[in-house]
């Protein structure tokens, strides 16, 4: 069999196309936005700085982050008719299909929804726009299923401190506030993932920009893709106890159970985004005086770099971040596309500036051709 005939299951090894928007480097095991080491934005840069950065290619002036900051918080706000279909979706609905159905219901309020697929400058105005509602969606949604009312936007906090306010309803400490934006920054991109790759391919047939993100959402809610975090802390929570984390796990390799959070379908030697989410874990497990999580962390870690040698990626970190700043399990997933919206919109527009149908060929494994017999003879 060619090259050319060789079924590459999930596509692997296959270069769809290329981009400028991010590179993920196996052999030096790092990742780059537009050029820049992840973690040194996360170490010197917002979430909004990187989300700019994404969008346009470089990094902002004090005044260009002035003037994005400032777009993005006079659009926190959602139109009454919209709010009222918000308040029939359902309790016990998936978050993500609730987050999934916001966004599709979002577009109808829109009025700029289907202009030009061509202009840049009203692809980077829904994305703001993006950027502004769904973390209000998020936090509303979080609240109800609480028990909790509703808080209002703050125009002076920035997106990491206003969700967390509209959270929590309260300021967060400055270090807690650094890991949960650090989290946001190593999730907004991550270059032709299944999410990433399906948004193109809608923006490919020239359908709208809030259609493939839409499909995104629906892409990044399965559990090998972005739920993978939610499924992280769900293990820690079986587990029990840090005391019984080595035994669980050789139990579950035993068994041939999947142990979350580990491996990745693009670093061979350890996802690069780890050791800086890592690091700002640490931080906040000490600041919290909670050790337990990072016990599981580390013994889980242990038996799986022994017995298997295989590393960690970024949802086995970041679960037990998430955890630690209150959020329950079942919004892992949801915080994920609140960032991820810039990765996306950045691929979105990259798309459409040098566009083709994305349409691959299938080979076929079926039944030979055949005659249709006759009725009384099937």
């Amino acid at each position: 069999m060619s090259d050319e005939e060789k079924v590459r299951k999930g596509l692997v090894g296959v270069i769809a196309d290329e981009s400028r928007v991010s590179s993920v480097m196996q052999a030096s095991n790092t990742l780059t936005y537009r050029g820049y080491s992840v973690g040194d934005l996360c170490d010197n840069t917002s979430f909004e700085e990187v989300a700019y950065l994404l969008l346009h290619g470089e990094l902002p002036t004090r005044l260009e982050l002035e003037k994005f900051s400032s777009a993005e918080r006079e659009n926190r706000n959602i139109d009454p008719g919209l709010w009222k279909a918000m308040q029939s979706f359902p309790m016990d609905s998936h978050p993500m299909d609730a987050l999934r159905s916001f966004i599709s219901l979002y577009a109808m309020y829109d009025t700029d929804a289907h202009l030009s697929q061509l202009d840049k400058a009203s692809y980077i105005k829904k994305t703001i726009k993006l950027l502004a509602t769904v973390p209000m969606f998020i936090a509303w949604d979080r609240r109800r299923r609480v028990g909790l009312p509703f808080v209002q936007p703050k125009q002076s906090f920035g997106i990491s401190e206003n969700f967390y306010n509209m959270c929590f309803a309260e300021v967060p400490k400055q270090e807690t506030m650094k890991a949960f934006d650090v989290s946001l920054i190593l999730y907004a991109e991550h270059s032709f993932n299944a999410s990433t790759f399906t948004a193109r391919v809608v923006t490919s047939t020239l359908s709208d920009y809030y259609s493939a993100i839409t499909a995104a959402v629906g892409a990044l809610k399965g559990p090998l893709h972005g739920g993978a975090n939610e499924a992280v802390m769900q293990m820690f929570d079986e587990i029990g106890s840090p005391e019984k984390s080595e035994a669980w796990t050789m139990d579950a390799l035993l068994q041939k159970k999947k142990i979350m959070g580990f491996g990745h379908r693009v670093y061979k030697n350890g996802d690069s985004r780890v050791a800086t989410m890592q690091k700002y874990f640490f931080k906040l497990a000490e600041l919290k005086g909670d050790t337990r999580y990072r016990s599981f962390y580390e013994n889980v870690a242990k038996v799986m770099l022994r017995e298997k040698n295989i590393h960690p990626n970024l949802d086995y970190p970041s679960a037990p971040v998430y955890r630690l700043i209150g959020f329950e399990t079942f919004f892992f997933t949801p915080i994920f596309v609140m960032s991820r919206i810039a990765g996306w919109s950045a691929h979105i527009l990259e798309q459409a500036e040098d566009n083709r149908l994305i349409r691959p060929i299938c080979k076929y494994s079926g039944a030979k051709e055949r005659s249709v017999p006759r009725m009384d003879a099937r």
